[in-house]
């Protein structure tokens, strides 16, 4: 090997290991998720059926930092608790982790809305939202045996930089101090939305381990071929992320599981890119007894 080639494989062996933003090639995975407690009708964690051939989490919905009082109002990072807490406590937590040890529950934050009126993103600064988040939400996942955090900010009152920084630090620094294993994002298509989402996964795209694409904020009546054009868009948006396709249980948006999402989602296991399956949600599907909830599961238990 010439003297030149050899650095020249050096500096490309540094880059490909040593570079932040290069993510490994994802694959399949037997992951499956589900968004649980926003709608307060008694769903409890032992409802949904939990195949013990796949790696489960349920997605408690939401923390908000916002107060609990009747006109709630921004609080710059000190989170609430905004779920079913009453059916979905600590100890409910902790007994569904003890008998089924292929689930982890995180908590998902921000949501469409808080009281009358929409949850917006509105810190006062990096710091002192980070600062307040990370002392807010390390005592909530701490109190609730919590494994990992989501971000589903859907209205904004900040830039897209101080969207990344304030969610981006928060996630390393969470991660950092041992208080979270995995971060994922639930970005739509949006300009705003994910104007905000990008810019952060541009700055700290290596620290989210999952992209909870909202697939189901496509019009209703989405095709399985307009579903794949969407779903490969977005993972070229979320380059070398994990992007998971997703239904709403009361089919009101998106490609429903009755007009064909397992088979966009077999034709994604066939092409070694099915990464998972995410739901919203377990409040919604309880009516329905978690028919597809199963269907999901079993298309991911089978060996990929």
């Amino acid at each position: 090997m010439k003297f030149s080639e050899f650095f020249l494989t050096l500096f490309i062996l540094q880059a490909i290991f040593l570079h932040p933003s290069i993510h490994a090639a994802p694959k399949n995975s037997n992951l499956f998720r589900e968004y649980i407690g926003a709608e307060f009708n008694n769903v409890r964690f032992t409802d949904v059926p939990i195949n013990p051939n796949v790696e489960f989490h349920f997605i408690l919905s939401f923390g908000i930092d916002y107060t609990t009082s009747s006109s709630p109002s921004p609080t710059n990072g000190k989170f609430n608790i905004f779920w079913d807490s009453d059916n979905l406590g600590p100890s409910q937590v902790s007994s569904i982790k003890s008998d089924h040890s292929n689930v982890k529950v995180a908590l998902s934050l921000g949501g469409d809305s808080v009281g009358n009126g929409y949850a917006s993103f509105n810190p006062s600064s990096v710091d002192s939202w980070v600062s307040n988040a990370v002392s807010s939400l390390t005592d909530i996942i701490q109190k609730y045996n919590l494994d990992g955090i989501d971000i589903d900010y859907e209205h904004f009152s900040a830039d897209p930089d101080t969207f990344a920084e304030c969610i981006g630090q928060l996630i390393k620094t969470l991660k950092g101090n041992g208080v979270i294993s995995f971060a994922s994002i639930a970005p739509f298509d949006d300009d705003q939305v994910q104007s905000h989402y990008l810019a952060l996964w541009k700055s700290y795209g290596q620290l989210i381990d999952y992209v909870n694409f909202q697939f189901y904020a496509y019009d209703q009546g989405t095709t399985v071929s307009q579903f794949i054009k969407y779903f490969e868009e977005q993972s070229s948006n979320y380059a070398g992320g994990k992007v998971l396709p997703s239904f709403i249980s009361d089919g009101s948006g998106g490609l429903s599981p009755d007009d064909g999402f397992f088979t966009a989602c077999n034709r994604l296991k066939s092409q070694q890119q099915l990464h998972g399956i995410f739901v919203w949600s377990a409040d919604d599907s309880k009516a329905k007894g978690f028919r597809y909830e199963k269907q999901s599961q079993a298309l991911l238990a089978i060996p990929h």
